[in-house]
């Protein structure tokens, strides 16, 4: 993507390119308005601001930014609040947010979209980046094909115990599925936790169900059924009453985003309540809580050191 970024940036200032040509190139579309394509398009005004700015001052006027977001508005998971204080200041920075715009193709220069209750528009553009996440994998819909409980075109359909309607046998987390959950890194990581400890609890299941089984084999068998193998049976059929097989409940431990010029937003559970707020401090709480998910001092060391870089010296703008 950088290296296509700066192919753009590098060819309008070849002299002679005309003045709609530099309008396309340095034009670019990010589409897909949850967090991922925000922290990327207020990264690239970053990057467009804070460094391309003063290498190619004269190209400046003709970069733009676009959203494109197929819901009535971006960051769906956020409060009405923040959705409404990161529109502001994206239209502050001149970036257009289209949203209930479906895209429906593109061209090595274009984009095709379509407003909705308006006709579909074709929009110059330089470079197309996807945000809006990912189609179904050949797996998943071939599942989807051939069990007849799953009648959602968006993805798997599962039970509370993350079972595949329709065949119990298989489980399913993360984007292959269609739940009431925002597909978000946090919601597949609870979902991987949840169904290890299933896993775990299933074969701790299958063990003793064999061990008295195959105790009740020998007794048969035997024809002598001792006090021992009697409070052997028991305490196993104990054990197996004891394991239970809760539904998944996810825990929403909040959502932070980056918008632009340090500045972040954040919705965050505290006390039973959420607490909602943007600005330069929670950039600062949004850096930081990133940090503290790095648990090598190495990396850690690393990162921070980049940011310092950034910080006093600029991006880097080479291709690589």
């Amino acid at each position: 993507m950088q290296r296509r970024f700066l192919d753009c940036v590098e060819t309008a200032a070849f002299p002679g390119t005309s003045e709609e040509e530099k309008k396309r190139l340095l034009h670019m579309v990010v589409v897909g308005g949850g967090p991922t394509g925000i922290e990327l398009t207020g990264g690239l005004h970053d990057f467009l601001e804070e460094d391309l700015k003063n290498w190619y001052p004269e190209l400046h006027p003709y970069m733009r930014l676009t959203l494109v977001e197929a819901l009535p508005s971006v960051l769906p998971m956020f409060s009405k609040e923040l959705i409404q204080y990161t529109e502001r200041t994206f239209k502050e920075s001149r970036i257009e947010i289209m949203t209930g715009t479906m895209v429906k193709g593109m061209t090595p220069s274009s984009v095709l979209l379509k407003p909705k209750g308006t006709l579909e528009e074709e929009v110059d553009c330089g470079l197309v980046v996807w945000a809006a996440g990912n189609t179904l994998r050949k797996l998943t819909r071939d599942l989807m094909g051939k069990v007849g409980e799953q009648v959602n075109k968006r993805g798997l359909v599962i039970d509370d115990h993350l079972r595949m309607l329709g065949a119990p046998s298989i489980f399913a987390i993360g984007d292959c599925t269609s739940t009431s959950y925002t597909p978000t890194a946090q919601v597949a990581s609870q979902q991987d936790a949840y169904l290890a400890r299933m896993l775990e609890l299933i074969a701790k299941w299958d063990a003793l169900e064999n061990k008295l089984q195959q105790l009740t084999n020998a007794t048969v068998q035997g024809g002598n059924v001792t006090d021992g193998a009697t409070t052997e049976a028991e305490s196993i059929e104990r054990k197996i009453e004891r394991i239970k097989l809760k539904p998944f409940h996810y825990s929403h431990q909040g959502s932070l985003a980056y918008i632009r010029s340090d500045k972040a937003i954040a919705d965050l559970p505290i006390f039973g309540r959420e607490w909602a707020n943007g600005g330069v401090a929670t950039f600062l709480f949004w850096r930081s809580a990133y940090l503290s998910t790095i648990f090598s001092l190495r990396n850690w060391a690393l990162v921070a050191g980049d940011r310092m870089r950034i910080k006093f010296f600029g991006r880097d703008v080479s291709r690589e």
